[in-house]
Order: structure tokens, then sequence, then C-alpha cells
């Protein structure tokens, strides 16, 4: 019975995130989707491609049940699975992400999540694991990465929310009054903070004031 309900809420929460995701491309020129974002290169269409490429594997080889699909390279030092060639489309790498999404879930209907795996780039002794460990470990990759792709979207166009239907219209104004007053908080905690160091720092030069 827990395990049935365990395997169900985490399998339930996987699908929510796995939407949030691409729902983050929505509207999105070609330029955008792709390009980095942060200084180390992160890019929205390239967390897709990533996210899509862990639950390949994870779901995949790690229980004999390799992918149908021809896997790029990861975790390499040039990143390659992490952002997008000119060569490769946008449908292309989404229709990858979906079809995952259906050797994934075959995956977690047929096996108990005890069913053990045994993930070869895990460092020794972790690298036997069972089909628990790795729904929450797929899981966490997914909500890390579309937390990131929150970030990107916000800061390309103010966009925020998991999904198109929670999305309410952007009230700049408030935005712009909300910010200030976190950016006056924290001037004022900055201050605060300065006087009670250097206090600090004088009491230490001068122990019998």
């Amino acid at each position: 019975m827990i395990d049935e309900f365990a395997k169900d809420n985490l399998h339930r929460r996987l699908r929510r995130d796995r939407e949030a995701l691409l729902w983050k491309l929505d509207g999105l020129s070609e330029y955008d989707a792709r390009r980095p974002l942060t200084a180390t290169g992160t890019n929205l269409l390239g967390l897709v491609k990533h996210v899509a490429t862990v639950e390949a594997r994870y779901f995949g080889e790690v229980f004999d049940r390799p992918s149908p699909e021809s896997l790029s390279r990861w975790q390499d030092s040039d990143g390659s699975d992490q952002w997008a060639t000119e060569d490769e489309t946008r449908d292309q790498i989404i229709g990858f992400y979906r079809r995952t999404w259906e050797h994934s879930d075959a995956t977690i209907d047929e096996l108990p999540l005890d069913a053990p795996g045994h993930v070869p780039w895990w460092p020794e002794p972790h690298f036997n694991t069972n089909l628990f460990a790795v729904m929450v470990h797929v899981l966490g990759e997914s909500i890390r990465h579309a937390g990131h792709a929150d970030i990107l979207r916000e800061g390309l166009d103010g966009r925020t929310g998991v999904r198109a239907e929670n999305e309410q219209q952007i009230d700049e104004e408030a935005r712009a009054a909300y910010c200030a007053k976190i950016e006056q908080a924290a001037r004022a905690s900055s201050s605060s903070w300065s006087a009670t160091a250097r206090s600090a720092g004088a009491r230490r030069r001068w122990p019998w004031r």
C-alpha cells in the first residue's frame, strides 16, 4: 500500500515538473530559447535537452531497459547535453523529451519500487540502487532544473508560474514597488550590520571601553 502511494506521488510530481519545464519555452524566439543566459552558459532549450537525457539514461540503461532513442553524449567537458546545436530544432528536442517520458513511465509502471538497478557512473559503493532511489534522484534533477528555468524565463520577459493557466497579468508598477521594498530592507540591514561590525572591532581594540 505505502509503496504504491509513494510511487504515485513521486510520479505525479515528476509529470508536473516535466510540463512546467517545457512551458518555459512557450512564446520564445529561437534565439532566446537557445542563447546563454548565465556566465556558465545555462540556456532554456539546453535544460530541456539535459533533463531528457538524464531521464532516458536513469529509467533506461540503469534497469537494463535502454532507451530506443539515440542519446547524445553527456557530462563531457564540452557540455554537449546542455545546449542545442544549430542543426537541432526545438521540435526535435521537445519530441525527444516527450518520447522519453513514455519510456520512463513504462519503466516506472512496470517495476516495483525495490526493483534493483545499476548506475555505472555513480561511485562505489552507491552504484547498486533501486527504482525508488532513482525516482527521487530524477525528480530532484527535474525540480532543480525547472527552478533554473523559472529564473531564466523571468529574466527574459518577466513571465512566472508553473503553467499557463496559473499565470497572472504582469503588474510592472507593483513589481517595482515590491523590489524597492526588498532593496530598502537589504540596504538597511547592510548598514546596521556594518555599524555593529565597526562597534565590535572598536571593542576588540579598546576592551576597557
